[in-house]
């Protein structure tokens, strides 16, 4: 029995559109699962409820061996710690007690770095209390998400133009959520591996918002641009989103954190799990999302 939290998300979503290729039974925990294509939906077990709840993840990790653990990150908690950590501490005492024996689940580049990180730096204390429930654990590392451009998608649709608090030239990391979740579904199925690790996920390479900016004009045919912004205005963007205020301040102390150089602690496994390219991005994802819009 697999387990998958946040199965109407972005990246759970994909997990179990893979997990239900396999010959494993499924069971999902969902608040809304109507959010769930019908087609996976009939396909598994379905618990309704928050996977922050104790008496949902007990019933759900019941009997599973496997799961797939993801928090929502809700931005209107007090702080990171309570998004992430706090919110995960019924699932963490659901795994030791129903005998769970592996959890895969997405986390972040980061560790080892020396100042506070905010969303970073509780997902790793996150990380560290699953694997004190003495389940084998893999944390999927993951640099900057390609699919944030999405929340953007009006602005590079209307106006050509985006915004973040970074350097044009500054190269990161970045990677696309369809690699991670390939490398979820593959470890969920796989009753083999052991042990706490993580797997770094930093795409194939490097590359810039200016660069970016190129990339996209060259997919959509049409000039885009990037703009920095301010982290001060990122503050009041992600106040004025509905964000708390320690949510907003957490999100301000992990970019600067990337931009000093965080997500560079570790070089990019060999063989590479995460393949998918930026310019392969725009062209699968983000061309497809701006021809859908109204």
């Amino acid at each position: 029995m697999i387990v998958i939290t946040a199965p109407a998300g972005n990246i759970g979503g994909q997990v179990l559109a893979q997990v239900v290729k396999g010959s494993e039974p499924i069971r999902v925990i969902a608040r809304d699962p109507d959010r769930i294509p019908a087609m996976l939906r009939q396909k598994v077990e379905v618990f309704v409820g928050s996977h922050g709840d104790h008496d949902v993840v007990s019933r759900a990790f019941d009997g599973a061996h496997s799961v797939f653990w993801l928090p929502p990150g809700d931005r209107t908690e007090s702080s990171a710690r309570a998004a992430y950590v706090d919110f995960s501490r019924p699932g963490c005492e659901a795994m030791r007690a129903c005998g769970v024996k592996r959890v895969v689940g997405v986390s972040a580049l980061g560790r080892g770095w020396p100042r506070p990180a905010g969303h970073v730096t509780a997902t790793l204390e996150l990380d560290d209390m699953i694997a004190q429930t003495g389940v084998h654990y893999r944390a999927l590392a993951c640099a900057s998400l390609m699919e944030n451009l999405l929340r953007q998608i009006d602005g590079i649709a209307e106006t050509g133009v985006f915004h973040w608090p970074s350097p044009a030239d500054l190269a990161m990391p970045a990677v696309a959520t369809r690699d991670v979740a390939s490398v979820a579904a593959d470890l969920l199925l796989d009753p083999a591996w052991s042990g706490v690790d993580a797997i770094p996920m930093m795409g194939p390479q490097d590359i810039s918002f200016g660069e970016m900016a190129a990339t996209m004009s060259a997919v959509l045919s049409r000039h885009v641009r990037f703009q920095e912004m301010t982290m001060q205005d990122m503050h009041g963007m992600t106040l004025r989103r509905g964000a708390s205020a320690g949510m907003a301040q957490a999100m301000v102390d992990m970019l600067t954190a990337k931009n000093e150089g965080m997500d560079h602690l570790v070089d990019r496994p060999v063989p590479n799990p995460a393949t998918t390219d930026f310019r392969a991005w725009c062209v699968d994802v983000l061309a497809p999302a701006i021809a859908a819009r109204p």
